[in-house]
């Protein structure tokens, strides 16, 4: 599983996870790229963040956190249709790593 995050002012981090995704995971991820990015790309200009519906987004703990740090979350409602932008970016991802086949998480990870 990969998390990146894009917005007008340019691309932010991305991970790879190499174990399973869950409310706590995500939140470390959250807060050790999402966060960092925001700062770098936004520079303390207002924003929006947007995450879809799964599970670990929506886990109370994740929640409070956006909440905590004055994180404004686009709200969406349950079973919404993907219309996320980021989406695009990641076909193109899934079409240049098809291209260059990986074997391995190490090879995957070198593709990026």
């Amino acid at each position: 599983m990969v998390w990146g995050c894009m917005s007008a002012y340019g691309m932010g981090s991305l991970h790879i996870w190499k174990c399973t995704i869950n409310a706590d995971s995500y939140f470390q991820v959250l807060e050790q790229h999402m966060r960092p990015s925001r700062r770098r790309l936004f520079q303390g200009r207002p924003c929006i963040f947007q995450h879809d519906n799964a599970r670990p987004h929506t886990a109370s703990i994740t929640m409070s956190w956006l909440h905590r740090i004055r994180i404004r979350v686009l709200k969406r409602p349950a079973c919404s249709p993907d219309l996320s932008p980021i989406e695009n970016i990641w076909r193109i991802i899934k079409r240049k790593v098809q291209q260059r086949r990986p074997k391995t998480v190490e090879q995957l990870e070198a593709c990026f």
